[in-house]
């Protein structure tokens, strides 16, 4: 019999790269997603339930009608500048629902987590890469909202039987290489598919923020991690959480770091496209660098990255968004609506 899972936030883009990944382990998954952001169309494998974090009742009925081993948890706001405009959202999304889950998941006896993270929570470190030892001090709202909830989360491991794989997560890009999955929302902030959109005509230009900042070209430096790797990493923690080994915070990349420039030299001649680029002020809440030692993940889970090239998750994703987007939209979702489902609990 095959282990049932809860992934919430399952609809979205990392989510839905995961439930795949585990559908095709032969899981039993359930997702629960608002879809505020994520899409019915997006679930491979697995059922979907249509529902939010705040609503506990349903919540706890959901997880005694299906007796979960395991709760992988990625339902979060994540857009930092939005966050620094408001703040209270991002607590209440992130951080109270953290402790909705966790109070379920303590009255349901499930004692396994995998928690989606951030390198938010490092704020602006003084030496990079980081490693899970760097000092976290988070400057904006998103990272602190994040931390909040990884405190929230040992405190309960510390006092309980509950274990837990904290993933911190760096930039995450691309798509499925073979077009079944991919960034959804047109309306992401993330350079490498701001960069890609306005390389295909679907932005009017990219706009640059801050070119005066300590690095070689004055761009911002981050570290890519393609979301099929992470996805991956994803269900090598569900496999080291069932093997009872102890509680983990892992860093998830790749340990290289590019700049905003480097980036988009590299969509451009990737592309073919000499698209209009815009320098402007920084963002609120954005830091300088942020490059991972991903040296910890590899030894814990054994942890082997397929896609660890900036050109292959550049590639994914323009051949996303030209290829495969438009047949993505055509599919028939399948899921339940919450009334539905309160009629049968």
């Amino acid at each position: 019999m095959s282990k049932k899972i809860l992934v919430t936030g399952g609809a979205g883009y990392i989510g839905s790269h995961v439930v795949r990944q585990l559908g095709e382990a032969g899981y039993d998954v359930v997702i629960y997603d608002n879809c505020s952001t994520g899409l019915p169309q997006a679930i491979l494998h697995g059922e979907l339930i249509i529902g939010d974090l705040s609503d506990t009742d349903i919540l706890h009925k959901i997880f005694c009608q299906h007796k979960f081993s395991a709760v992988l948890h990625f339902a979060a706001s994540l857009i930092v500048p939005e966050s620094v405009a408001r703040p209270l959202d991002y607590y209440t999304n992130n951080t109270r629902n953290t402790l909705n889950l966790l109070q379920c998941c303590k009255n349901a006896r499930v004692n396994q987590i995998v928690f989606s993270s951030t390198a938010a929570v490092y704020g602006e470190p003084k030496e990079n890469p980081v490693t899970e030892l760097t000092p976290t001090n988070p400057i904006n709202p998103y990272g602190r909202s994040k931390l909040m909830s990884e405190w929230i989360i040992q405190d309960y491991g510390a006092a309980s039987d509950l274990r837990y794989v904290i993933l911190r997560y760096f930039n995450v890009a691309g798509a499925e290489p073979e077009g079944r999955l991919g960034q959804m929302s047109d309306n992401a902030t993330h350079l490498i598919k701001v960069a890609c959109d306005a390389a295909l005509g679907k932005r009017p230009e990219l706009k640059v923020f801050g070119t005066n900042y300590p690095t070689p070209d004055g761009t911002a430096i981050r570290d890519y991690i393609h979301i099929e790797d992470l996805a991956t990493a994803h269900v090598d923690a569900l496999r080291y959480l069932e093997q009872g080994n102890e509680s983990q915070i892992l860093n998830c990349g790749y340990g290289k770091g590019y700049s905003v420039r480097q980036v988009i030299e590299r969509v451009k001649a990737i592309s073919g496209v000499d698209f209009p680029v815009i320098e402007t002020s920084p963002r609120a809440g954005d830091p300088v660098s942020v490059v991972a030692c991903g040296n910890k993940i590899r030894q814990v889970l054994d942890w082997q990255p397929k896609y660890n090239d900036l050109d292959t998750i550049i590639r994914t994703t323009l051949d996303w968004e030209i290829k495969y987007k438009n047949l993505f939209y055509r599919r028939k979702p399948k899921f339940r609506k919450l009334e539905k489902l309160a009629l049968h609990l």
